[in-house]
This record gives C-alpha cells, structure tokens and sequence, in this order.
C-alpha cells in the first residue's frame, strides 16, 4: 500500500510579510504590556522617597512617620533619600529629572515649591509645572520664640520690646528666603522695627538662641516643641491663621493686631510631572488613610494632619506661590 505524497505549498511573498510584520508589532508591545502591568500592580518594588533637607528635621521626620505606615498598608518599602542642598533645590530638581513610573517620589515643603522660584535667579524648572502635587501631608506653623534673657512674657510686650530697642535684636533662621527668615521680615516691617537677620544652614539657627547668642526666631514647631516644654525657649505666637493644636493656649500673631499674619510651613507629596495617574489615585488614598493613626503623634510633636485630594494640594500649592512671591519682593531677598 503506497500513500500520496502530501503537497507542501510554499507562502506568497506578500503572506510572509504580514506574518513578519504582525510578529514584529507584537514583540514591540510586549514591553508596553509590562510597563501597563507593572502600573496596575505598583507599588511592585522598594519606593526612593527624596527629602531635600537633612535627617532629623521637620521634612525627614514627617516624611519616615508617613511612609512607614505607607510600607505597611501597600507591602512594599519606601526608602527615605536625603538629598540636602540649594534651599531644598538639589533634592527636587533630582525628582524632577527622575522616571516618572511612581517609583521616586518626594515628601517636600513651601520654600523649594512656593518659594524659591522668586528668590533663585536660575533654577532651571518650575516645581509648579515640572512636579505633580499628590497630597499633602501637614501644616507646621511656624511659632516666634524668644530665649529667655528676653524679657518679654507675651507677644505684646515683646512687639513693645522691639519698638523700644530698634537695631538691637538679632534673629536667626535656617537660611535666606526660608520661611522662618520671612516671618520674622515680616514681624519686624509691620512692627517697624529694625532687627539684624542672621542667616543660618539647617539646625545651627536654634542652637545659636538656645546659647542666648539670637534673641528670637520663627522656628517650625516640632524643631522647638521640646525646648518649649523644657522652658529653654519661651513661646510667644504661632504664625498660622488659626491657634496650633500642637501649642494650645499661643495665640495667633494676626489675633494679637496684626491680621493677615499668616506664614507657616506645610509639607505634602509630590511627583515627577507625567506620572501614572492611577498611581497618584492610589499613593493619595493610602496617605489619606494612614493619617488618623499618625493625629495624636503628629499633633503631639507639632504638625497639623491635613490630607485631601490632589486636585485640592494643587489649588494650594499655586496660591502659596503668589502669595510667597509678593513677601520675596518686598523683602528684597534674593540668592545667586
């Protein structure tokens, strides 16, 4: 018994070509398959979250509290990075020009997002634009704090203090155009009182009034809170528009006759601009949802938690610029 040989027809040219071309087409969407899978699933692997400041301070502290509750509630870890320098310009401009894959993020403040832009001549990006504003995490008035050789015991007697001793108070903070610099410009112009700022990198500002060395200073509460209780440091008014939970009983500076007065810090996360937008909806959820077990410490070591949508963060962010970039102005302040 004999069997036919099969006939084997060859492909047409033009049969081969739209083979090849659909492999071809197919193999190049593998990878875009996986970056869509690898967002579906983020956080996949450990999160770098940049801090432009030093360890230990207000940005650093706030930033570990939150993400280790973020490590928790999402599986993965979220790695602090700091990155100090620049006024905070070295650290965000890092994430700027970072991937965008939700994967390097910063927990970041008012001065490197509000205000900097009007006090450095040539940053080469605009947070505003270059970042997206994912949510915030707090609001930290700044407080006015006096060393005790100060004879002030209430912000008006010290308002009284410095129009009786015009040229011969020394303030300190953590640098020019910082928050704490233009708070008390601020102080000092609506007082009319000539004071002696002196500029300082990071945490030396305070150990300079502890010494007596500086008469007073606009300090983030949660750098002081502690020298406060101790009575090493008298505390005389917040900066913030309403009284701090953190500081019950310190008034307000704009309660005490001078309204308006409002010039605290705040911090929040942010993103490189063109990040997934699922993952900002999901990073802002988990904030939101890791903030009321982190009130009471919070609060305790002087931050007020505040959350919200991105969209409201963004709202926030852009008004703290116009009214940051007035302040810059007027106080002639500026960094080359």
């Amino acid at each position: 018994m004999t069997f036919a040989r099969p006939q084997v027809h060859s492909p047409s040219p033009l049969a081969s070509r739209r083979r090849f071309n659909s492999a071809l087409v197919a193999s190049a969407l593998l990878p875009l398959a996986g970056i869509v899978k690898a967002q579906d699933k983020w956080p996949s692997k450990p999160v770098k979250v940049v801090v432009a400041f030093t360890a230990g301070g207000t940005t650093d502290l706030l930033a570990r509290a939150v993400t280790q509750k973020l490590s928790e509630k999402l599986g993965q870890s979220f790695i602090i990075d700091n990155k100090p320098g620049g006024g905070g310009n070295i650290g965000t401009e890092f994430v700027v020009r970072s991937p965008a894959d939700g994967y390097t993020l910063i927990v970041n403040s008012v001065g490197p997002i509000s205000v900097n832009q009007s006090l450095y001549k040539n940053m080469g990006y605009d947070p505003l634009v270059d970042l997206v504003p994912i949510v915030q995490i707090a609001d930290v008035p700044n407080v006015l704090v006096v060393h005790p050789s100060v004879p002030a015991k209430t912000f008006e007697e010290f308002v009284a203090y410095m129009k009786a001793n015009p040229g011969k108070l020394s303030y300190g903070s953590t640098g020019v155009g910082t928050s704490s610099h233009l708070s008390s410009y601020m102080l000092s112009q609506r007082v009319g009182s000539d004071t002696l700022h002196v500029p300082y990198k990071g945490a030396n500002a305070l150990n300079d009034l502890l010494a007596g060395r500086l008469q007073f200073m606009f300090a983030t509460i949660p750098s002081v809170i502690q020298h406060i209780k101790s009575g090493k440091l008298r505390a005389l008014a917040v900066s913030s528009d309403k009284p701090s939970r953190s500081l019950p009983g310190v008034p307000t500076v704009a309660e005490k006759g001078f309204p308006g007065f409002a010039a605290g810090s705040w911090f929040g996360f942010f993103g490189p601009k063109n990040m997934p937008k699922d993952v900002i909806e999901k990073l802002n959820k988990a904030v939101n949802e890791a903030l009321p077990a982190l009130e009471d410490q919070m609060i305790r070591e002087g931050a007020d938690p505040v959350g919200g949508s991105a969209e409201q963060f963004g709202q926030f962010t852009r008004k703290e610029f116009v009214k940051w970039q007035k302040i810059v102005k007027d106080s002639g302040a500026t960094v080359d």
